[in-house]
């Protein structure tokens, strides 16, 4: 059985949202999954899992929220070469340029992104809540 790991954070509560829509779809497909905060997630609990969705929302001129979450993902950086990932969060402004490089960001630690990102505007609709259902059994291996 997989075990994924979804790790958030979340101000207006719509991050929160759509990490329970990826949690969701990876029960569905089975996997053992336990959701955590970030600052509930450390690195020693990396090798626990086999796989990790990763939600932040855009936050002041498009960049992870830099108090909580962006701490503890460089935290975890140097342990994510090889580990299969999902990325997933809102944005209130902007073009998803935050996503892109959170994306870059991971491919270059040596991430393997196992699906396509998912980010909608505000509160997740039924688009948004589908993709990322589809997120979290794309993490099931």
């Amino acid at each position: 059985m997989s075990k994924i790991a979804v790790v958030y954070w979340s101000g207006t509560g719509n991050t929160e949202a759509m990490a329970n829509y990826v949690v969701e779809g990876a029960k569905e497909s089975g996997a053992d999954v336990t959701l955590f905060t970030a600052t509930e997630f450390s690195k020693d609990l990396i090798d626990d899992f086999d796989a990790f969705a990763f939600g932040c929302p855009s936050m002041g001129s498009e960049e992870l929220e830099d108090s909580e979450f962006e701490p503890m993902f460089t935290s975890i950086e140097s342990k994510l070469k090889g580990k299969r990932i999902a990325l997933f969060g809102s944005y209130g402004w902007g073009d998803g340029e935050w996503m892109r490089t959170w994306e870059e960001t991971c491919v270059d630690d040596g991430a393997i992104l196992a699906c396509d990102s998912v980010i909608c505007n505000d509160a997740p609709d039924e688009e948004a809540k589908s993709a990322c259902t589809l997120l979290g059994k794309t993490l099931v291996v």
